[in-house]
């Protein structure tokens, strides 16, 4: 059984997040901007935060090092971030681990980044998150994981018509 096998083994709705965007943009070329590092750190993430690149090794078992910073309240805050790349397939897939540089940082959580052409031109993006408990999944919405997710794929949008 694939690690992505075994992923939607345990999936359960109940963990779960699910962002779609549809992008006026051929899959390919959807995909190729998250495999571009200096690309990602144009684009990811929510309004109002940038993105400094602290490692990126984009590849099955690499990973993406990065800070997210912005102001609030007249100081600079970071929050460090890490993705695994657990699995890629070319302009269809990436699965990740996604959580903070702790490696045993007990809030990480899979996303599935899904990618489907579904009319020339046009890519459907999906983007579904697994969080390690009902509790946890329940406390990132509370703090605006959902939106911040559409924002970021909003950014990427943008991104992708300039």
């Amino acid at each position: 059984m694939t690690d992505t096998a075994k992923l939607f083994e345990t999936w359960s709705p109940d963990r779960e997040i699910v962002l779609v965007k549809v992008f006026n943009h051929p899959r390919d070329k959807v995909f190729a901007a998250w495999m571009d590092p200096k690309a990602l750190a144009e684009w990811y993430g929510p309004a109002g935060l940038s993105i400094e690149t602290r490692e990126a090794d984009i590849r099955e078992g690499g990973v993406w090092r990065f800070d997210m910073v912005g102001m609030f309240e007249g100081q600079e805050q970071r929050f460090e971030n890490l993705m695994r790349f657990v699995e890629i397939a070319p302009n269809e897939r990436i699965v990740m681990d996604y959580g903070t540089p702790d490696p045993d940082d007990p809030d990480r959580f899979h996303m599935v980044v899904t990618f489907d052409e579904q009319a020339v031109g046009k890519t459907v993006l999906t983007m579904r998150q697994l969080h390690p408990s009902r509790a946890r999944r329940q406390a990132v919405i509370s703090f605006g994981a959902v939106e911040y997710g559409l924002q970021t794929l909003d950014g990427l949008a943008a991104w992708l018509d300039s």
